[in-house]
């Protein structure tokens, strides 16, 4: 009989879940990796989070720092797309699960291990993106969801089931008081929910919020940006007021948050659809992401032909439907991905917007591949402005609406071919 251990790699918090985790598959007889991703968590301290799964018992544990891949290849990925979830939620966990899942697989394969682990719970969203998206990256690799093992869940029935296990096994365990209420972090967003946030009518604490000030205790001048993107991923912010400069995609969005979160931006509180058929309240704070998003739809009704945007909308919804339940690395994901990037090539240009008090104040917008036409929208004849003579009725003045909106998309073809 063989005494070779088989390998699981352990998505791996740190906290009380995953610690338990990590020494109960230890007493499976399994050998554990662990596995914690940076995706931008707020003070997290890796080296202590390293030494205390190996004194949980792991053979090792690897942190992996992925927040320049997670900006460019999932937070840019969104905001090209304007993805949104039921018109309110930005997706700031749903994106962070494909990108720490894809790493978590690479380390498997890596490391031969045959097993993967996470410390989702059954009710929750999580579950089904961890492994939807392992499955899709290696089929062979098989998943163990503890909260979802008969024996697991026997053994721990809640908070004092762990505690007395921790205690038992000397697992050092964090003193503070628990929060009346669940985090989850990253550089997209900050996650708030559980606890006194399950009843409805309780609103939340001001002392919670991480990323943003209240609205009301935000500066009381003003701020204003100029934000320019390129087949619609932001390249550049100017801080109008300070003359700052961010063109390094992580420092970019991290400055977003920044300037976006002292002016109280990015807040919401909502009840959403769980894939799993519950309704959850979360509240949210994402003010980086809220800032670029508008600043992006803002620029594609500058660039952006009519019947395109109509599509993509529903591509933007569709989008965030698979995000959210975990298929981001689906063929029809891909099928949307690739649609979404035709449909930007000509999202070009410049936004300037002014944060004041929670607010988005768009000043105004310009691009090298406007569709855009000044003296066309102009109401006087006189000035120079076309007589545009539509009558809905009449199929003539139909085919000419269309024909103008046609020709000046062949005209901005044509310019690109030359250039």
């Amino acid at each position: 009989m063989s005494d070779i251990k088989p390998k699981v790699v352990l998505a791996y918090s740190g906290g009380l879940d995953t610690s338990v985790i990590l020494t109960w598959l230890c007493e499976k007889g399994f050998a554990v990796i662990a596995f914690c991703a940076d995706v931008g968590q707020h003070h997290e301290d890796f080296e202590a989070v390293k030494k205390k799964a190996v004194a949980c018992g792991a053979i090792k544990c690897i942190v992996t720092d992925l927040r320049a891949e997670f900006v460019s290849e999932y937070v840019f990925e969104s905001v090209k797309c304007n993805a949104i979830y039921e018109s309110r939620y930005l997706l700031g966990t749903s994106i962070a699960r494909p990108c720490i899942t894809k790493e978590m697989i690479r380390i498997a394969t890596e490391e031969g291990a045959t097993f993967v682990a996470h410390g989702a719970t059954g009710k929750g969203n999580d579950q089904v993106r961890f492994e939807m998206c392992a499955q899709a990256l290696s089929p062979m690799i098989q998943t163990i969801a503890p909260w979802r093992d008969a024996e697991f869940i026997e053994s721990f029935k809640g908070r004092k089931d762990l505690l007395a296990f921790c205690e038992k096994r000397n697992i050092p365990v964090d003193v503070k008081p628990k929060s009346n209420y669940s985090i989850d972090e990253n550089l997209y967003h900050t996650s708030y929910e559980s606890g006194m946030l399950e009843d409805a009518m309780c609103p939340p604490e001001e002392s919670m919020f991480k990323m943003t000030v209240s609205p009301q205790n935000a500066p009381n001048e003003s701020e204003t940006v100029r934000i320019e993107f390129k087949n619609g991923i932001p390249t550049k912010i100017t801080n109008l007021n300070d003359k700052t400069v961010k063109t390094d995609p992580l420092d970019l969005f991290l400055y977003c948050n920044e300037v976006a979160g002292r002016h109280g931006i990015g807040r919401i509180d909502i009840v959403e659809n769980r894939f799993v058929g519950i309704k959850s309240r979360g509240v949210y704070e994402t003010p980086g992401g809220t800032l670029l998003r508008e600043a992006h739809l803002d620029l594609e009704g500058v660039c952006m032909d009519r019947e395109v945007k109509r599509i993509t909308e529903n591509l933007a919804s569709e989008f965030a439907r698979l995000c959210y339940n975990g298929f981001w690395f689906a063929p029809e994901m891909d099928l949307i991905r690739h649609s979404i990037n035709y449909s930007q090539r000509d999202v070009e240009g410049t936004v300037e917007i002014e944060l004041y008090k929670g607010n988005i104040i768009i000043k105004g917008r310009q691009s090298p591949k406007a569709l855009y036409n000044a003296d066309l929208a102009s109401m006087d004849i006189e000035g120079g402005g076309d007589a545009f003579d539509y009558n809905p009725a009449d199929a003539q003045g139909f085919i000419r609406i269309n024909a103008v909106r046609l020709k000046t998309y062949a005209a901005l073809r044509a310019k690109d071919v030359k250039e």
